[in-house]
């Protein structure tokens, strides 16, 4: 089989038409670009969940679609959880704000290089779900599993959220240290983590060659890496406003950062 061929299998034009979606929801990044990365990615996310539905509704199986209404709910939890607290929170107004602060506008090519880029991101992250779909009749214990860990991902995030929207109304000066929080210091981040785990799993025994797997593996290396960036970021801003906490200081000694039970405690290098 020829580069061409395998392309051609890797990315047929049923996958165009997720592309397309893709693009077309994640474009109010152009209104804010961080919306690239947040809203918009909530809203392409849970447009490519239900567009998946309705292409293969002739072959659809069980586990397939409840992977797709987790697509589903996932976006609509994200870019709702954001715009709420984007609307609500003065104070996360003002840290979006620092953190998107430049010197200039940004020039309208490399807005629109970044939306190319999230767009073809997202389709690979789903990728798995969609090579699944497109031997539907292969479905086995595995995509099970996937769909299973999916679920429990998408649950870890609501109540991570959820438990520090709680934490911080009551206590606004303090970070999020009880429930989940207890468990590592980005438990919404792990959950994501776990989430695209389960979506690459759910794919796994559906992928056939060489760019099948780079597709589908490298959109989950991205997505990690962006969730390892974030709390690494986070650390930061959290290290400088709470340096002289001394229950915060206790609590970063003795709480991994993002993954359970691994002894990771910090993202940043010491000074």
């Amino acid at each position: 089989m020829t580069f061409a061929e395998m392309w051609a299998v890797a990315f047929p034009p049923l996958m165009w038409v997720l592309l397309v979606v893709s693009a077309v929801l994640c474009a109010v990044g152009f209104y804010k670009f961080v919306y690239f990365l947040s809203i918009g990615y909530g809203f392409a996310i849970s447009g490519i969940g239900v567009t998946m539905l309705i292409l293969f509704r002739e072959s659809l199986s069980l586990p397939l679609i409840l992977a797709d209404v987790l697509f589903i709910l996932y976006g609509i939890r994200l870019s709702g959880f954001l715009l709420v607290r984007e609307f609500k929170s003065a104070s996360y107004r003002k840290t979006l704000k620092e953190a998107t602060k430049t010197e200039k506008p940004m020039p309208i090519f490399v807005k629109f290089a970044i939306w190319v880029c999230v767009s073809i991101l997202y389709v690979m992250q789903v990728s798995p779900v969609y090579y699944a779909h497109s031997v539907g009749h292969m479905v086995d214990a595995v995509v099970y599993v996937g769909v299973a860990i999916m679920a429990i991902g998408l649950l870890l995030e609501l109540v991570a959220d959820l438990q520090k929207s709680a934490q911080k109304k009551a206590n606004p000066s303090s970070v999020a240290i009880k429930g989940l929080y207890r468990m590592c210091r980005c438990p919404n981040y792990f959950g994501e983590i776990l989430f695209w785990t389960g979506c690459l799993i759910a794919g796994v025994t559906s992928l056939t060659g060489v760019v099948q797997w780079v597709i589908a593996v490298l959109g989950y290396i991205c997505i990690v890496y962006i969730m390892f960036n974030g709390a690494q970021r986070l650390e930061k801003r959290q290290s400088q406003r709470y340096a002289n906490d001394e229950a915060y200081q206790a609590y970063v000694k003795k709480t991994p950062i993002i993954l359970p039970l691994i002894p990771i405690y910090t993202l940043n290098k010491k000074k």
